[in-house]
């Protein structure tokens, strides 16, 4: 935790010389409340700070709801004393409302030392983690409810409109289900029956939901030849079927993130689906302008345009995909029987959730299904349409949405942008469907943006570094030293020079060769505008190379021969040859990362 005191004091220090204030008090305040209140200051208090600023820019003016557990400066207009210097450049100090002209870099200054800790990657309590999964479970009552008072003419809404957006490719993909051409394939992730890499090549069960759509015989064995090899396969009954295994992962320490690690055989349908959603998707002229599943930066563009010009708003949307409700899904899906029947065949009914057992399932699906991101952002889109037609208090048709739609609306995961003239009734009809706008997270009435890890003030990118891990002690910690020189270089890119020199001694406690090298060069170096250290050359290509620690990090060996090896390469999808020529020996994510001292190239 010394370290990390120490780099927000480096950082409050040169960003303080960027506005011309001082610091001092500042930083005797964060060291005493460090000492008193340990690290929860760094990770939990300073972020809520950050978040009571992004309120103030929002509303105007600092109102007495803001900076809880900070003491108020005399004389000011509700200012906390705490960081005085940066926000009386943001804010007046007589009253507390916000200048005509904010200095923008103080707003950045601000940001970056409360906001720097947030998310780093600690264990959280016990209770923080049970807490969690608490409100899983309360996830599901909300649906339920949410489900129980939807109202005939909401529903009839819905319906019509997801007609109008996805009709077309829902058709599609219901032919190619019908005529048996979805390709099984299986996903990178852990199951929830613990098999992993080629391993599940060797499935010993297939629920019976599964048969009528993707038979067994289709997709276990390569061919019909091999027929006898089902014989040791166990068709699962509905109430035999393994259920999603919930579980947390480290997120903060506010807070974990709450995953749901789905049976291998229904990841293996899943991912047989998802290619197809999203290349119809991306493909349809409406929403291929308005999803976005593999690019953030249009979501990014427009939240500094809306920040610049007030016309578009951000939401982000809390718990998003444990709010979407199944019913939806099938509404959406109800005109296409054979895709209806394959989504709901590979989706999971049931979850084990720790301290509640096994529950069963309101929502269509939680993060760790593959098909979760692309339905949540069909309905997160029908829903959106759907505001934006009881605004204009009328029905739309294909042309209008598309008008309304293309360059002033885009959804990305739960990142959603819209016209600040429809921001009202869009949030409505989302409450009304069960979704959680997060208002902390959400803007449309200042000139502060955020969407997709960018923000942007009236057009100022005010975006910030995090600091993702603890600082590493030794260089057996891989991890730790590679997310340190990431946090290093990032820095640099932000233009934290005086930081970045304190951080380069830091990396040098724990790796003895830390050269320069360009942004494309494997090697673990730090980047300094263009220029790289080289102590030799390639004999074979002639580049520069130097000596440095590179990343290393080999799939477990996990060797696959016989009937499922020959299932793998004919299930391949893509003619092209496997990018690892021994995936049928080492395969899956690998279970740790080393850092190996040699020769590379340093751009």
């Amino acid at each position: 935790m010394k370290s990390l005191m120490s780099l927000w004091v480096k950082l409050a220090e040169e960003l303080a010389s960027w506005c011309c204030t001082s610091v001092t008090t500042d930083i005797k305040t964060v060291r005493g409340r460090v000492e008193n209140e340990g690290l929860s200051f760094l990770t939990i208090t300073l972020p809520t700070f950050g978040k009571d600023l992004e309120k103030g820019l929002d509303q105007g003016y600092i109102s007495n709801q803001l900076f809880q557990g900070f003491k108020k400066a005399q004389r000011t207009g509700g200012l906390p004393a705490f960081m005085q210097g940066f926000l009386c450049l943001i804010f007046d100090r007589a009253s507390g409302v916000l200048l005509d002209e904010p200095d923008k870099v103080a707003i950045l200054a601000v940001r970056q030392l409360t906001l720097l800790f947030g998310k780093i990657e600690l264990p959280c309590s016990d209770a923080r983690v049970q807490d969690a999964f608490d409100q899983f479970v309360q996830c599901e009552e909300d649906i339920r409810d949410h489900d129980k008072a939807l109202s005939d003419e909401d529903l009839s809404d819905f319906k019509r409109l997801s007609d109008l957006l996805y009709a077309s490719l829902l058709s599609g993909i219901d032919r190619k289900v019908y005529y048996g051409e979805i390709v099984c394939k299986h996903g990178p992730g852990g199951t929830a029956d613990k098999l992993r890499g080629n391993t599940k090549f060797r499935q010993s069960t297939w629920p019976k939901r599964l048969e009528s759509v993707f038979p067994s015989g289709e997709n276990l064995i390569p061919n019909w030849r091999y027929y006898d090899q089902l014989d040791a396969v166990d068709i699962l009954e509905p109430d035999m079927e393994i259920p999603v295994k919930v579980v947390s992962v480290p997120k903060s320490l506010k807070t974990p993130r709450i995953i749901g690690m789905e049976p291998t055989a229904m990841q293996y349908a899943q991912q047989g689906l998802l290619p197809e959603f999203l290349e119809g998707l991306g493909s349809n002229k409406i929403t291929g302008s308005v999803l976005g599943f593999d690019d953030q930066t249009p979501n990014q563009r427009m939240a500094r345009e809306g920040s610049r010009n007030g016309n578009l708003a951000t939401l982000d949307l809390s718990e998003a995909s444990d709010r979407v409700s199944n019913q939806l899904v099938r509404a959406m899906l109800r005109n296409h029987p054979h895709l209806l029947g394959a989504v709901d065949a590979c989706r999971s009914r049931k979850a084990d959730v720790q301290g509640h057992g096994v529950i069963r399932l309101a929502k269509f699906a939680s993060m760790g299904s593959a098909l979760t991101f692309p339905i949540e952002a069909m309905v997160f889109l029908t829903i959106v349409l759907l505001g934006i037609e009881r605004r204009l208090n009328t029905t739309l048709g294909p042309k209008e949405a598309l008008r309304l739609l293309r360059g002033q609306a885009r959804i990305y995961g739960d990142d959603i942008i819209v016209p600040v003239d429809y921001v009202r009734t869009v949030v409505d009809a989302l409450h009304t469907f069960g979704c959680k706008v997060n208002v902390g997270k959400s803007f449309w009435n200042g000139k502060f943006r955020e969407s997709c890890g960018k923000e942007y003030y009236d057009g100022f990118d005010v975006s910030i570094v995090k600091v993702r891990r603890m600082f590493p002690a030794q260089r057996q910690d891989a991890s730790g030293v590679i997310s340190l020189v990431s946090l290093r270089n990032q820095l640099f890119q932000a233009g934290y020079l005086n930081t970045c020199e304190w951080l380069d001694e830091e990396v040098r406690k724990v790796i003895s060769h830390y050269p320069r090298v360009l942004p494309t060069s494997p090697v673990l170096g730090r980047h300094e505008y263009g220029h790289y250290d080289s102590d030799s050359w390639c004999k074979d290509t002639h580049r520069p190379m130097v000596k440095g620690y590179v990343v290393s990090s080999d799939p477990p060996k996990d060797f696959l021969d016989g009937p499922e090896a020959l299932l793998k390469c004919l299930s391949k999808r893509s003619d092209l040859p496997f990018a690892d020529e021994k995936h049928l020996e080492r395969s899956g994510r690998p279970q740790r990362v080393n850092i190996k001292l040699r020769k590379s190239y340093p751009i």
